[in-house]
């Protein structure tokens, strides 16, 4: 079963098990999370005794895992991805996210498949061959706007598939899948879980001629991705799985940006609870229970690099983090001098108040982030000053002077207060405790209609006091603090004021709530794997180049399958030797820093004097070329293949190549 049309799904991300257990508690209607191997976060693996714990903890709110089998694949590796398909099908997981097609032409489990963000979808005709395929949910390009999400979601049939966006965490600068740059430079592929983040490096950007355009500048180092603004005009754009990146993040950081999203949805559902309006009917969450925090979630405390909501809205020229891919924090005050192994900081807040272990930053001269780690703070005897003693030697830190604004990007009691109790999810049961001719029965019914009861034999002796008894009831059988239910009413159904005992009306509690976890994990509906449909459906293009990643025979034949007559191996295939995009993204550096001819278009002097030539991108003795396509508007980042990585994979190509068709093959007559 996917989504209904009317269920919105919060998606978190887990590194580990422990993780995407608090993701669930506090409000993830789904968690995705990698196993033991081929996941596109090389680093970030788990056994499936941590996935089948998760798994557990999951569906008693009938939240999903999503596993993430999201790499090429080589020969030798498919029989291990369709073992380890299994395994964790075995382990409980609901769904595996894919960009390997060869996972479609194998045995795998009745599992449910999503195509993952890097199988690069970005077009209708593309999105409806993956639903004709057989996947149950598409993760598109972070680079579409709303009217190209509606375009897309006008081409798929609801019942069949929906649509997932990421909608915060850190945002990759090409189309994901369209990245080649940390393979070609250092023989770490990005479509094999291992990139080297070539991205977040400085470089001097220099035009045709040589002239400078920018020193040392994060060009392609892009903010964070913020959608909070725009989740109601998201929804009604048809996306209803939203994702929030993060696969290596710390538990703090998955605690508050999923709470952070949680209270955002439940307010929009609750907006939408009575509307009569066809175009933007009733919502509701994927997932069962209410989550309660002990927290105010802010997405500024943790690390970010300030935050855009990218191509949502339409192109915006402030997309970059182009000084620092750094955390510059939250503006917290002015130095007001500086001493020996000490500084003196002013907050523009008089409330704020700094901590031991709170860590600071500021932009030197040169525009660098410098961080300023805390090892004590103290209030100064100047009034509203603190005192801040460093962790490091005060001649490390350049440009540090009375008078700079100086911000907060870790603040260690918001730190703390999430490593305790943060949070609390509860499912809503109606209480009904009946006199029976043997005694008394208690039943429990939950928000989504599963019972459980139990029965207590017992001789009925009437109360003394029938008031206190009552209350005494009532206190007991409304205990439910260490389970995952709350009483949404309770009804008490007897003749006479009967008294029983309080240590046999907690035992009937803990009998019928164990007989209602077990009807949920009974009633539990794993969501099922789509038929494609048949006969096969054409590839939206005949001719594929190594940028659709094809690495292994069956991928291949998969493609060959559904029309296309020119396939061409992967990047990694090491068949593209010479100049190649290595990267291919909606971001354009001409565009941000105000060369774009189209925005020079109508400007009096300067229409038709700026052209969308070649750009350089220089790192040391790294040198990239820029090549921009102004159609799509669209950037390439053109270079080679190092001669180092080259050799280091000989060996390897030689034993598994991957030769595939690179002009159309001759009929056969």
């Amino acid at each position: 079963m996917s989504l209904l049309n009317h269920q919105l799904e919060l998606l978190a991300p887990a590194r580990d098990a422990d993780i995407g257990i608090a993701a669930i508690h506090h409000g993830a209607d789904a968690v995705y999370i990698g196993a033991p191997a081929f996941g596109a976060r090389a680093s970030a693996t788990n056994t499936l005794q941590d996935i089948e714990r998760l798994c557990k903890e999951a569906h008693r709110f009938n939240s999903k895992i999503f596993i993430t089998l999201n790499t090429i694949l080589r020969d030798d590796e498919l029989e291990g991805a369709r073992q380890m398909a299994w395994d964790v099908y075995r382990a409980g997981a609901d769904v595996l996210i894919v960009q390997d097609m060869a996972l479609l032409e194998m045995d795998l489990p009745p599992i449910q498949l999503h195509a993952s963000t890097q199988t690069d979808i970005r077009t209708p005709e593309k999105a409806r061959f993956m639903q004709d395929v057989g996947f149950s949910q598409i993760v598109l390009a972070r680079e579409l706007t709303l009217p190209q999400i509606k375009a897309i979601s006008d081409v798929l049939d609801a019942e069949r598939c929906n649509l997932e966006f990421f909608v915060h965490g850190a945002l990759c600068v090409a189309y994901s899948g369209q990245c080649f740059i940390s393979h070609a430079h250092t023989g770490r592929s990005a479509n094999r879980g291992d990139c080297s983040q070539a991205c977040r490096l400085p470089y001097h950007v220099t035009d045709a001629q040589g002239r400078f355009i920018a020193h040392d500048k994060h060009v392609l180092s892009m903010k964070d991705n913020n959608q909070s603004e725009n989740l109601a005009a998201l929804v009604d754009a048809g996306v209803r799985s939203f994702k929030i990146e993060g696969r290596y993040k710390d538990m703090a950081y998955v605690k508050n940006i999923t709470g952070h999203y949680r209270v955002l949805m439940d307010e929009l559902m609750e907006a939408r609870q009575y509307s009569t309006d066809p175009e933007r009917p009733p919502l509701s969450r994927a997932s069962s229970g209410n989550t309660t925090l002990y927290f105010t979630p802010n997405p500024e405390q943790n690390f970010n690099r300030e935050f855009t909501d990218y191509f949502v809205q339409g192109r915006k020229e402030d997309i970059g983090a182009f000084d620092s891919p750094k955390n510059p924090g939250i503006v917290l005050g002015e130095v007001m001098g500086t001493g020996p192994n000490w500084l003196e900081v002013q907050p523009y807040d008089k409330a704020t108040v700094l901590h031991n272990g709170d860590g600071l930053c500021y932009y030197d001269l040169q525009k660098e982030l410098v961080g300023v780690a805390i090892n004590r703070a103290e209030p100064s005897p100047k009034k509203g000053v603190w005192r801040l003693y460093p962790k490091d030697p005060m001649e490390g830190f350049r440009d540090l002077r009375a008078g700079m604004v100086i911000n907060r990007n870790r603040d260690m009691d918001w730190v703390r207060g999430l490593e305790k109790n943060s949070s609390e999810r509860r499912i809503g049961a109606w209480v009904e405790f009946t006199e029976t001719p043997q005694g008394f029965e208690l039943k429990l019914t939950d928000e989504d209609g599963h019972t459980g009861s139990a029965t207590l034999a017992c001789h009925k002796e009437l109360a003394k006091d029938a008031v206190r008894n009552d209350a005494s009831l009532r206190e007991h059988l409304s205990k439910f603090g260490a389970t995952v239910f709350e009483v949404l009413n309770l009804q008490i159904n007897i003749s006479q004021p009967w008294f029983v005992p309080a240590s046999s009306l907690n035992a009937l509690r803990r009998d019928a709530v164990e007989q209602l976890e077990l009807a949920r994990l009974k009633a539990y509906d794993r969501p099922q794997r789509a038929a494609a449909v048949v006969p096969p459906v054409s590839y939206p293009e005949d001719s594929l180049t190594y940028l659709a990643n094809v690495f292994n025979q069956k991928a291949h034949d998969f493609y060959a399958k559904h029309g296309v007559k020119v396939i061409e191996a992967a990047y990694e295939s090491h068949e593209e030797l010479g100049e190649a995009s290595l990267m291919i993204t909606k971001h354009c550096v001409r565009f941000s820093m105000s060369l774009c001819p189209k925005q020079a278009k109508g400007v009096t002097g300067v229409q038709g004097t700026v052209k969308a030539e070649p750009l350089m991108l220089i790192n040391g003795s790294e040198k990239l070329t820029l090549r921009f396509d102004c159609k799509p508007c669209e950037m390439h980042v053109v270079g080679k293949m190092k001669k180092s990585v080259l050799n280091q994979r000989v060996k390897e190509m030689t034993e598994t190549p991957m030769t595939f068709y690179k002009t159309r093959p001759e009929k056969t007559k």
